[in-house]
């Protein structure tokens, strides 16, 4: 007999996703729906005037939690058949029921539908969490919104930002992220009660021709799970472009996790931002000084595979032939589920992160410093000409000035001493340096930005998933 620790486990529950998301697409959740779909069924075909007993409804209703995956197994074995594996395994312990249970339905009744049930619900969990990465995110904006920092483009030294507005920059993507979760959420059909091809023929032949009673039953079974969309037409399962269009939503996570992680990966080389470090952890084996990224890391890995997952679903929707062909099955079992397992893991990470973020403003100011006697020149140059100097002289002075100091911090190593050749040049002596040197008056709009984006992003945001803010998460390892 195996071992557990004999055979491969999925990394992602082991050693990312939370317990919560893995119990969603775990065996348990996805028969016990396909046994609340059975039942629901029978509930509105009875309703609706078909000859199912009260004892048959109740115990189908008694039996839904308790499956023997054992025997499953064997009747899977027997029939190479999932589902009527599942319809034997349940009549065995609903026997009165058994006559009814799957009545004019097609696998793809219980299949699809399961999985969008299941999707439903991955989709909420990542927008609970997704919120609390926001409001976290807005947090550490707001307490920061005012520090001046350099800003790059290129990764060259630009302009100045404050380390808030960065953060808004991050924040926002997320934000933007959340809307296409919600969106999701709001736009998601029910496949429905659709027969063999969704043609409906077996459940007209049930109701001898009615057709407001085929309708009636579509209608009453998505309404039993909470649907208020049904696919308006289906071959025989959905339209797999809708789980393209979900894992393109999860790939959109993905990539705002990567920006914002290389983004912090960067900032720690740089020394002025780090991500949480816990005191026993250990940087590296061999150098004991270390204190590496390993939790961004981590994120732009998990990112980088939810990113490549997102072409598969796209190529299987394009693979459906006609009415459906098998080739989904296989590759939807692992997309779909390692799609959110990933995003789950993901989002804990980043609450984790975002929760505990290291910023060092010495480190900051003093880049801050070495960087903007630069960007100070133009602004030198005209309190200059406002002091009655020609501006074609000092012009020609700045950039002489500018190129010694320059080789000074490049050539020599030795730091940038432009203000202090400016100080000692009489054509500046009337300038105030300390007025035009100050950090503060580079960083426009800045600190405004963000309370602003506070105001009419992340605040919404709080409102509306206050019960999931305050959420902790330590990692797995």
């Amino acid at each position: 007999m195996a071992k557990d620790t004999d055979v491969y486990t999925s990394p992602l529950v082991e050693r990312n996703a939370s317990r919560e998301m893995a119990e969603l697409f775990g065996a348990q959740k996805k028969f016990t729906t396909w046994r609340q779909l059975w039942l629901e069924l029978a509930k509105a075909q009875q309703k609706l005037g078909l000859d199912i007993k009260n004892n048959q409804i109740k115990q189908m209703a008694r039996q839904l939690d308790y499956i023997d995956f054992k025997k499953a197994a064997r009747y899977e074995k027997q029939f190479r058949h999932d589902v009527m594996a599942h319809v034997y395994t349940f009549a065995d312990v609903a026997p009165k029921a058994e006559p009814i249970i799957h009545l004019g339905a097609t696998s793809c009744y219980v299949g699809d539908n399961a999985d969008l049930i299941i999707m439903r619900e991955g989709l909420r969990i990542v927008a609970g969490k997704l919120a609390a990465v926001i409001n976290l995110l807005g947090k550490f904006a707001k307490k920061h919104s005012s520090l001046p920092a350099l800003g790059f483009t290129h990764y060259q030294p630009a302009q100045l930002t404050t380390v808030g507005k960065r953060a808004t920059l991050w924040c926002y993507e997320f934000a933007m992220d959340l809307q296409e979760i919600e969106h999701r959420l709001e736009t998601l059909p029910f496949r429905g009660v659709k027969g063999t091809t969704g043609t409906q023929a077996s459940f007209l032949v049930l109701f001898e021709g009615n057709h407001s009673k085929v309708k009636q039953l579509d209608k009453a079974v998505a309404s039993a799970f909470g649907f208020k969309k049904i696919c308006a037409v289906t071959g025989q399962t959905y339209q797999r472009k809708i789980d393209a269009l979900i894992v393109n939503a999860l790939a959109s996570i993905a990539q705002s996790a990567h920006k914002m992680c290389n983004d912090i990966r960067l900032l720690a080389n740089l020394k002025e931002i780090e991500e949480p470090f816990e005191q026993s952890q250990i940087g590296s084996s061999a150098m004991p000084y270390k204190r590496n990224p390993m939790r961004c890391e981590r994120t732009t890995a998990l990112s980088r595979f939810v990113l490549s997952l997102a072409s598969s679903p796209q190529m299987t929707a394009s693979e459906q032939w006609l009415e459906r062909t098998l080739d989904d099955s296989a590759n939807r079992r692992i997309v779909i589920p390692e799609a959110f397992l990933a995003v789950d893991g993901i989002l804990e990470i980043l609450i984790n992160v975002a929760d505990g973020l290291v910023v060092y403003p010495k480190v900051i100011a003093a880049r801050v410093a070495s960087e903007l006697p630069f960007m100070a020149t133009e602004n030198i140059l005209m309190a200059a000409v406002k002091a009655g100097g020609n501006r074609q002289e000092l012009h020609e002075k700045i950039r002489l000035h500018s190129h010694a100091a320059a080789a000074q911090v490049k050539k020599l190593g030795k730091p940038n001493d432009l203000v202090g050749r400016l100080k000692a040049d009489i054509a500046f002596a009337k300038i105030d340096f300390e007025k035009i040197l100050n950090p503060d008056a580079y960083i426009g709009r800045a600190p405004q930005q963000v309370d602003e984006f506070i105001r009419s992003i992340v605040m919404p945001i709080r409102r509306k998933y206050r019960k999931t803010l305050s959420k902790k998460v330590e990692l797995k390892v």
